[in-house]
């Protein structure tokens, strides 16, 4: 997985648009347009719930998540990061600009 850098197009959003209830997109500063579904990215869920803390292993078990999962809510954070609003009641996971393009980068 190549890393995103800190700062610049590469990270930084030029639009953000929720497709359905089950797709988001973003367009990337640098022409890039990334596709996410809701199902990946609440199993991608960097949360303290999801994740533990301390050594980084992954709580949340993948085949937990419904492939019919649903986005009720996309909310900004600052101009640094999305939050979302699940169909199964989540809603804690912060994801940064950065994560989503490492997400995108990776798939």
């Amino acid at each position: 997985m190549s890393e995103a850098p800190r700062r610049g197009p590469g990270v930084e959003p030029r639009e953000i648009m929720q497709e359905s209830d089950a797709e988001l997109r973003v367009t990337w500063g640098d022409g890039r347009e990334c596709r996410y579904g809701a199902p990946l990215l609440r199993r991608l869920c960097p949360c303290a719930q999801c994740v533990n803390e301390f050594t980084g292993e992954r709580m949340l078990r993948p085949e937990a998540i419904p492939e019919e999962l649903k986005m009720e809510d996309v909310g900004l954070v600052g101009r640094y990061a999305l939050t979302f609003r699940w169909s199964d009641g989540h809603d804690t996971g912060i994801y940064s600009f950065r994560y989503l393009r490492e997400i995108c980068e990776s798939e």
